[in-house]
């Protein structure tokens, strides 16, 4: 593709330079220094006096710290960087009557969303690249534990993970700023959306699941699980939730499921010492590969959407 490579490296020096990434990127090694400090503090705490268990190390991604994990605290503000990253990544060279006279020059139009999008994606890989080697680094030297080939894998599996889900709130600010000439605009709605799958999703979720399945608690074990079924059916359509589940399995070997509720027969019971275990990677992957793959469909989708849009649009000089 023509051009992409100027666009991207043009894109790439706009980012390095100004303040609102060095600000979004301080922020946020900020907090998830803190996070993993305080969570580091608690399992040192937790472990002394005692033989340190397998994949202590993956302790720091999934205990609490002061208020939440880092898990948590990157599945409900990770998207925060991409929506930043992406709210004025079109109407503000539209505005600035820049984007007329880039497309006058030999430079193909799919080669500037393909840039822009391509350039927001590595950003992002370099922040959580950043921020989970210096967390990896703060652990190895209060827990004093080395991380096993495993606990690597699992690591960078999540890294994979966390990239792809903040690009598909990367790809929906830049679909705003496709579709808004207001760069204000474009910023309200994508954190609008934001707020909705962040908090009324599963406000929503449990409304549906009382209307649907009521008086679960009085009417037994299967009216109950009937009722979370339906709950979580309704999460599912939230990106934080895909995510949450999907990492959650990944960075925690000794989670079985996704499942909040399971049911188990005599059988299960007899044989339940077989899996008292951790899984194996692999394991891991196939119970989440649902809620990966839909990550990474959603995601397409979104920046498929903005392409389409984008390249369908009128662009006139100012």
């Amino acid at each position: 593709m023509h051009g992409i490579t100027a666009i991207f490296k043009k894109e790439l020096a706009d980012h390095f330079s100004s303040y609102r990434f060095m600000i979004l990127f301080a922020l946020i090694a900020m907090v998830s220094l803190i996070t993993a400090y305080m969570a580091g503090l608690n399992i040192r705490q937790d472990l002394a006096g005692i033989a340190k268990p397998q994949f202590v190390f993956l302790m720091l991604f999934t205990a609490q710290g002061a208020l939440f994990s880092l898990v948590q605290f990157v599945a409900f503000f990770g998207p925060l960087i991409g929506l930043i990253l992406g709210f004025d990544t079109i109407n503000r060279e539209r505005n600035e009557g820049t984007l007329s006279k880039l497309l006058s020059q030999p430079i193909f139009r799919d080669a500037v969303i393909n840039g822009k999008f391509l350039a927001g994606v590595v950003m992002i890989t370099i922040m959580m690249v950043s921020i989970i080697l210096v967390i990896t680094g703060l652990g190895l030297s209060m827990v004093g534990v080395v991380p096993g080939a495993e606990e690597i894998l699992r690591i960078l599996f999540y890294l994979v993970i966390s990239i792809v889900y903040v690009s598909f709130w990367l790809g929906v600010a830049i679909l705003f700023s496709i579709l808004f000439r207001s760069i204000a605009t474009s910023a309200l709605a994508a954190l609008a959306v934001w707020i909705f799958f962040s908090f009324f999703v599963s406000l929503g979720a449990t409304v549906a699941a009382n209307a649907l399945a009521p008086d679960a608690q009085e009417s037994g074990p299967e009216a109950v699980v009937r009722h979370a079924q339906i709950q979580k059916a309704f999460t599912l359509v939230s990106p934080m939730q895909l995510y949450t589940e999907g990492t959650a399995t990944i960075i925690d070997p000794l989670k079985k499921t996704t499942r909040s509720i399971v049911l188990v027969g005599p059988m299960e019971r007899i044989s339940l010492s077989r899996f008292s275990g951790p899984l194996p990677l692999g394991q891991s992957i196939i119970v989440v590969f649902p809620y990966i793959i839909s990550l990474i469909a959603i995601t397409v989708i979104c920046f498929a959407v903005s392409y389409t849009v984008f390249m369908r649009q009128e662009v006139r000089s100012v």
